[in-house]
């Protein structure tokens, strides 16, 4: 291998996000062993290493600054955890009242971000790792303050890392992140492409779907994106670096915007334009913008310059080639589609733009609003105002934190019912795998119970093959940074892992074959507790909930509409308030694409509305597309004699339309199937003068499509809350 390659390896290697975590977990658990076999103090491998564990689960994205502030935070919980364990564990009672009060509050801390949810997850799991060792010592509780304080070292020293890891590579999550956002919009374009083939009768209610769900993960990815960037933000001026990405992303909402917008009917254009290339050219476009995004995404992953293929324009030459030749025939049942038409290759001609203003993002002007909106709490009062919210038995989170105490209690009971060796493992299985919601805790069970068979018969044939205390050693390092690497994307993978590290830690000071059989007893048990409870404990299934999902879905379009008529009313601008309300209607689509989700692994009964389900997301996605479509074109200037017609009659009355859709499923109320005032109002926008203006009429299209679609909408919606009521 040239060393060029070879460069070129290392360069992709380190671009790789798993890589940088993989490489301080390494560090932190190498020169943990390296320590305690210098010291020959193989004793405190295990709670140094348990330490390093919680604390890197503990870990999420921020500056420097705000993961050493975030590190700080930990480590006073970890002690307090720690220290209560010890001192409580003669107690059985108290001991018990105890876990059930501190489960129930770390658990509730959820409400007030990612962060604050990871540090009291991380402190459960430490928790139970001062059990483990206590339980090791035959729960004897002599020098009480030792163990805490190795857990809480192991801890420290991985924070440690991850600071200054942070202090030297503070930009290199922002790269990651905004690479895997390119990525994403690239699937997301390749899968709009598979809407122009020319075929008659197209399935496109399937491919809508599936369209609607990688919406799902480009959403995920652009609220991942917005987060990483806002913490290198804070309150002040970003730097020049920063600045370079922010306009990236701000490039990528414009990107999904276009992308995700629809001007036509795909069934009617395949129909009239079957013997014509034109959809053909429609369709290689966006294919070839859509590996455009994928090179984007590589050249910021490799911190490379992107350079935008110059031949994209000869294919946008020939799409308007094609459209002029369709133009002259003068064919009158064409015409209306041929305006549609029109409108795509315009906003095609955008997205053409878009993608070549990113091989130089530092020549983008500065969006004159380019505030993130943080939704982090700023003061004590925010914080009490957030739990309180959460303190409602509609509220997932407090049904969870609510089911994780009982769970853990009876696991503890199962400890003193029937003393199994080892069984504090019980409780830590009960606490990975008890999740909000059944389809999640049927994933993780499954997952949990077939990763730890795995890895005892792995670590079983390990232990014969390499007996020497020093090649386990390793073993024990790169299981534990497989484990980190996969925890989660391949659960099955990472808990065999962990298996694996867990048996060749204790086989350092022990005897690892006894565990064998303990380790796999308490993960059916500890297991067979998590998936009982959720199941006959305030049981959060998802049908039930699913008309208040779709209410939501809606509710957050009819103010998306609203914000898109303003801005043609009082002229673009890509604000914060429309750029929330854009995020919060994809948001919505996306948490109903993956409550479906959750709805295909729960029981028979309890998904019997999810094909009702899933052809309301293909028609909400649908909406939203014709909104994104309007919102696409909001620097279209109306003529002032129709504006106040479209935006303040058209418009608010559409916007009404689907709030009194989104009110009645919230509340359970009988929706009307038909609606004569939406009937009339569509055939109204869809008469047009062949000399109306251009703008005046791509607006009246978009609003007539929009108006088409609330007569499917409600004829779903009645038949859902029908079968509810029925139940």
């Amino acid at each position: 291998m040239s060393s060029t390659s070879f460069r070129q390896s290392l360069r992709r290697l380190w671009a790789l996000d798993k890589f940088s975590y993989s490489v301080r977990v390494f560090i932190a658990l190498t020169g943990s062993m390296a320590l305690c076999w210098y010291q020959d103090e193989m004793g405190l491998l295990i709670p140094l290493f348990l330490g390093i564990i919680a604390s890197a689960l503990a870990e999420t994205d921020d500056s420097w600054q705000g993961r050493l502030n975030a590190l700080a935070v930990t480590l006073v919980c970890f002690s307090v955890a720690a220290l209560s364990v010890e001192l409580l564990f003669p107690y059985p009672v108290v001991f018990v009242i105890a876990l059930a009060l501190a489960s129930f509050g770390l658990t509730m801390l959820g409400a007030l971000g990612e962060r604050y949810g990871a540090i009291a997850s991380a402190t459960l799991i430490l928790s139970v790792y001062t059990m483990i060792g206590v339980d090791q010592r035959g729960g004897a509780v002599t020098d009480f303050w030792h163990e805490p304080m190795l857990l809480v070292a192991g801890a420290a020293w991985y924070g440690l890392l991850s600071v200054l890891w942070q202090a030297m590579f503070s930009n290199q999550p922002v790269q990651q992140s905004l690479a895997r956002l390119f990525r994403e919009l690239g699937y997301y374009l390749k899968l709009k492409a598979s809407l122009f083939e020319p075929i008659r009768q197209l399935d496109v209610e399937a491919r809508r779907l599936e369209l609607a769900q990688q919406n799902g993960r480009v959403v995920a990815a652009l609220n991942s994106a917005k987060e990483i960037i806002l913490h290198r933000v804070g309150n002040g001026r970003p730097g020049s670096k920063v600045s370079r990405y922010l306009k990236l992303y701000f490039l990528a909402q414009d990107i999904h915007e276009r992308a995700s917008s629809s001007h036509y009917p795909y069934n009617a254009l395949a129909e009239a334009f079957f013997h014509s290339d034109v959809l053909f050219r429609c369709q290689r476009l966006l294919r070839q913008q859509g590996k455009a995004c994928r090179a984007l995404a590589e050249s910021i992953q490799m911190r490379q310059p992107f350079i935008y293929d110059a031949t994209f324009a000869e294919a946008l030459s020939d799409l308007h080639a094609s459209l002029e030749h369709l133009r002259i025939q003068s064919n009158p049942a064409w015409r209306g589609l041929l305006r549609s038409l029109r409108a795509l290759a315009a906003n095609l001609g955008t997205l053409d733009r878009l993608l070549s203003d990113a091989s130089n993002p530092d020549a983008l002007a500065d969006a004159t609003d380019s505030s993130l909106l943080d939704r982090s709490p700023r003061n004590f009062k925010d914080v009490l105002t957030r739990l309180r919210t959460q303190l409602t038995p509609t509220s997932l989170l407090f049904r969870h934190a609510l089911r994780l105490p009982l769970a853990l209690s009876i696991g503890y009971g199962m400890v003193h019912l029937i003393h199994p060796s080892q069984g504090y493992w019980i409780i830590l299985t009960t606490l990975f795998v008890c999740q909000p919601n059944y389809g999640a805790t049927r994933r993780k069970l499954g997952q949990r119970i077939l990763g730890t068979a795995i890895g005892l018969t792995i670590a079983w044939a390990l232990f014969d093959l390499f007996p020497s205390p020093l090649v386990q050693s390793c073993f024990a390092i790169a299981a534990g940074v497989v484990f980190f690497t996969n925890r989660t994307t391949r659960y099955t993978v990472a808990t065999a892992a962990i298996t694996i590290m867990v048996l060749f830690c204790f086989n350092q000071v022990g005897d690892g074959y006894g565990l064998f059989v303990p380790r796999l007893f308490d993960t059916l048990l500890g297991s067979l507790i998590a998936g009982l409870t959720v199941i006959l404990f305030l049981p959060d299934w998802q049908g039930r909930r699913l008309n208040k999902v779709l209410a939501n879905t809606l509710t957050c379009n009819s103010i998306y509409l609203r914000q898109i008529m303003q801005q043609y009313a009082a002229g673009k601008s890509d604000d914060l308030a429309y750029r929330l309300a854009r995020r919060n209607a994809h948001n919505a689509d996306a948490a109903l694409s993956t409550t479906l989700a959750n709805m295909l692994m729960e029981p028979g009964h309890f998904r019997k509305e999810a094909d009702v389900g899933f052809r309301f997301l293909v028609l909400s996605h649908t909406l939203l597309s014709y909104l994104s479509g309007l919102g696409a074109h909001r620097e279209t200037q109306l003529p002032a004699e129709v504006r106040e017609h479209l935006i303040d009659g058209a418009g608010v009355k559409l916007a009404s339309s689907i709030d009194e859709i989104a009110q009645g499923l919230a509340s359970k109320q009988p929706i009307a199937i038909q609606s004569d005032e939406e009937e009339a109002l569509a055939n109204e926008l869809e008469q047009m003068a062949d000399e109306i203006d251009e703008g005046q009429r791509l607006v009246q299209t978009q609003l007539a499509l929009i108006c088409r679609q609330l007569g499917p909408l409600r004829t779903l919606a009645a038949h859902l809350i029908k079968d509810t009521a029925e139940d």
